[in-house]
This record gives C-alpha cells, structure tokens and sequence, in this order.
C-alpha cells in the first residue's frame, strides 16, 4: 500500500467540537470512532501517514452552501470577518489538542521533512501544524512567531471570509476565481514573514488577485493544498489553467480535493459522485503542470466525499484507481507523498 502525506485535513476542528461535547479527544483519535473521516486506525488502513492539520476557526454559526437555484447555480455568502481574541482562544486550544496528541504518541508534530519520513516509516502518523485563515494573528505578527515556536508550519492567508490579511473566495457555482481584492498590505508583510521563517504559504481559499499577488512577492513554490481543476468544475474555490501554469512555472504543486462539490460537472454536494472523477481531475493536472506538481489534499473532515472512499480507511482506493489508469509506482510515489516533501523542504529552507 502507497503511503500517503495528505495536504489538507480538518481534523482538528472534529476533535475540538468532540471534546466541546465531553469527549476524550486524545482517545478518539488513537482508538477510533465513527464520526467524521480519520482517526489513527482508519488512517493506518487507508495508507494515510500523515499530512497538515488545519487550526480552522468556525464561523459562530453552522456554514451551510446556499441550495442551488433550478439551474444547480448558487453563491453562498460569504461569512463576515471573526473578532481576533476569540480566535485566538479557539486557536490555542487547537494548537493544544495537537500537542497531547503528540505527547501521548497517537501522532508525532513534525518540523522538518526528515521527521515526516522517519515517522511514516515507523509507521506513525506524522502530523504538521497549519493555519487555515489567520484570524488568530495580530497586525504585529507577535503570534505568528509564537505559532511558529509550537511548531507552525504552514498557513492559508484566509479562508472564505475576509479578514486583515486578504480576501478570500465564496462557494460558488458557476463562478471565476477571481471575486474581489487579494492581499492587504498587512497580508503582503505576512507573506514577507512566511518567507523569512519558513512557513508555507497556502493559496487555497484566496481570490485570484490575492494568488497573483503571493506570485508576485513571495519566494515558495506557489501551493493551493486542496483545489481542482476549474475548467472540468468552474466553482470558485478551483483553480484556472493560467494558474496551474503559474504553479508548474514555480515547482509548486496542487492537491487534489476530495469534496464533491469540486469534482462535480454539475458542483453539487452529492457523494454518489465516481472515484473517476477523481482521476479525471488528476489527469487535467497532470497534463498542464506535469507528474511532479501534483499531489492530494483531501480535505478529510471538511467536506462531503465520494461515498467510495468513505473515509480515510477508503483513501488507498483513489490511489489503486490511479494506478488502474496507468500511472506508474514512480508516479504514485510523487503523488502520494514525494511532491509535497519536496516543496516542504523548499519552503521550510531545507
């Protein structure tokens, strides 16, 4: 079974609602549940070693896509901007759970792409601190350099909303990526950080002009850890081809996201939706950018996927489809974990 190092995945946010309820939220990661997508003994059947965990700060209601109108067109509004203390609270007892995790050995925080590597060969599960959506940092970035001590890695300027940094993109279908400004200028002394520090810079959920704004400044390999192809799903959060050529240009990469929403012709929030699809959108990626800047994101935990996969027990299941459709084990070793060691090593100054 390939071993995967995934790029984008929601667990945390499962974990902190679970222990909001009175669960153990060390526990039911290391022994199991049915709820949501990976815990550590359905990552170690699907071959999920390891990937970012996101630090995602919940809008204080329920998100929930707008019904599409009769022509399966919609536009979600976008969520307002969050307080910064809140946010900050609601980060650090992320950043928390991460940590007793690690301390009680259900998955090993890693810092630097040999750790990744010993932990997936130990057969661990080697988790990297990200940010998804910087509400939780000041203007000052004094947080930032704290977040980077406990062990950040990686961050998503925004998510969909907006906030001091940038402008992120709504869930929209049919839509162009390109819906509003990009960076602030407090956003483009972000990116600055980032580059100095060797915290990879996450091009997901920002607009277009905010992504050709990060081209512009930034020294990273350009990244967007879970976003598809737009011209096969033309929702707002994928991504055009004269972006996936940016990407290509800059050695960067883009991992697939398993959400329905984005795999779909029709962008609907449906999981009887075929692991081909998956592929198809692989295959798009592949052909424009070339075998070495793609990669998987699955956005596990955040989103509706395929029923085939399920879960992360189901994740090896993408990756037999793969090889089913011709790609090679050299190909499948790129994809699943090699691409994104690589461009962590470039942005982490390895």
């Amino acid at each position: 079974m390939n071993l995967v190092f995934d790029g984008h995945n929601d667990v945390l946010l499962r974990l902190w609602r679970s222990r909001k309820d009175g669960a153990d939220p060390v526990k039911e990661f290391a022994q199991g549940t049915t709820a949501g997508h990976i815990d550590g003994p359905r990552a170690k059947r699907g071959g999920l070693a390891g990937g970012l965990c996101a630090v995602y700060i919940p809008s204080p209601h329920d998100f929930v896509l707008k019904e599409p109108d009769a022509d399966g067109h919609y536009l979600t509004p976008l969520d307002p901007p969050l307080e910064r203390s809140p946010s900050l609270d609601i980060a650090l007892e992320m950043i928390a759970i991460a940590r007793q995790l690690d301390r009680a050995g259900a998955w090993t925080l890693c810092r630097s792409t040999a750790e990744i590597r010993k932990v997936m060969a130990d057969g661990g599960f080697a988790a990297v601190l990200h940010m998804e959506g910087c509400e939780a940092i000041d203007a000052n970035l004094d947080a930032l350099e704290v977040f980077y001590a406990a062990g950040l890695r990686s961050l998503g300027p925004v998510w969909s909303r907006h906030n001091i940094f940038g402008h992120g993109v709504p869930f929209a279908f049919p839509s162009s990526p390109d819906t509003g400004p990009g960076l602030t200028d407090l956003g483009r002394e972000l990116v600055r950080r980032c580059n100095k520090l060797g915290i990879l810079i996450d091009l997901a959920h920002i607009t277009e002009q905010g992504f050709w704004d990060v081209a512009k400044l930034s020294d990273q390999p350009l990244i967007a850890s879970h976003s598809n192809v737009h011209a096969m799903t033309p929702v707002a959060r994928n991504l055009t081809d004269k972006q996936l050529d940016a990407i290509r240009e800059s050695r960067g990469l883009v991992g697939l996201n398993y959400a329905v929403t984005m795999l779909r012709p029709d962008g609907g929030d449906n999981a009887d939706t075929p692991i081909s699809l998956m592929v198809r959108h692989i295959d798009h990626l592949v052909e424009r950018m070339g075998i070495d800047c793609v990669a998987l994101g699955s956005d596990f935990d955040g989103a509706t996927i395929p029923a085939a996969i399920a879960d992360a027990s189901g994740n090896h299941r993408l990756v037999e489809a793969l090889g089913a459709a011709g790609y090679s084990a050299g190909d499948l070793d790129k994809i699943c974990r090699e691409n994104w060691l690589r461009v962590l090593a470039s942005a982490w100054h390895e």
